[in-house]
């Protein structure tokens, strides 16, 4: 694969340090969650992926819909990132949340959801790595 483009950040000091993109447009300080024994006083890395793919996953549901002729400029899309033991480390699991415009029926709207998770790059990253269940709202 040619890149189109490369995304650069630096953490430092793990998930109790800073991130920040190499154009300084993130520059913000991590955190254990509170859940994890941490104090909670910073963003951390789950809330992060789960924000990326929230947006990247919203971006191919709007490619499939415009390839369809169904407009899906309204839907939400809420990424639940879960952390967990899994074997001697651990493992993430996801589950997407898309709320499709009222205009949208069901059946579309799933179908649409399907074709998303084959073209978003998350989902094509994550595909046999992680759980991620797809619920349409």
């Amino acid at each position: 694969m040619d890149a189109l483009y490369t995304a650069v950040a630096t953490a430092t000091h793990g998930r109790e340090g800073r991130a920040v993109s190499s154009d300084g447009r993130i520059d913000l300080a991590l955190a254990m969650p509170v859940e994890l024994g941490g104090n909670g006083q910073g963003t951390n890395p789950e809330q992060l992926f789960a924000a990326g793919y929230a947006a990247c996953f919203g971006s191919a549901l709007g490619l499939v819909g415009r390839q369809a002729k169904v407009d899906v400029s309204e839907a939400a899309v809420t990424a639940e990132v879960g952390i967990g033991k899994q074997g001697e480390g651990f493992g993430l699991k996801v589950t997407l949340r898309i709320e499709l415009p009222d205009s949208v029926d069901q059946e579309t709207g799933r179908k649409l959801v399907e074709s998303a998770h084959q073209v978003c790059p998350y989902s094509n990253a994550t595909r046999g790595n992680i759980d991620v269940d797809l619920v349409v709202e």
